[in-house]
């Protein structure tokens, strides 16, 4: 196999974002990594070791959904 910089190539490299409240556990970023990543493989046909996947944590304090910060929503 080419080393990967002989892979890459100009849109080939998917890069996700995923944006989540605080409080979601390594597991579950680990179920979600690798979903997303399995998807993007079948879809797209890139290889696995091409597809970046970043994480934001966004504290409660910093989201608001109808006007109502969710660190202010009552359950």
């Amino acid at each position: 196999m080419a080393p990967i910089s002989k892979r890459l190539e100009v849109g080939k490299m998917p890069f996700v974002q995923v944006h989540l409240l605080e409080g979601r556990t390594e597991k579950q970023r680990e179920e979600i990594a690798k979903a997303f990543t399995d998807a993007l493989v079948k879809i797209l046909g890139v290889p696995k070791e091409v597809v970046w996947i970043q994480f934001i944590d966004m504290p409660k304090s910093h989201f608001a959904v109808g006007g109502v910060l969710k660190s202010k929503e009552t359950k």
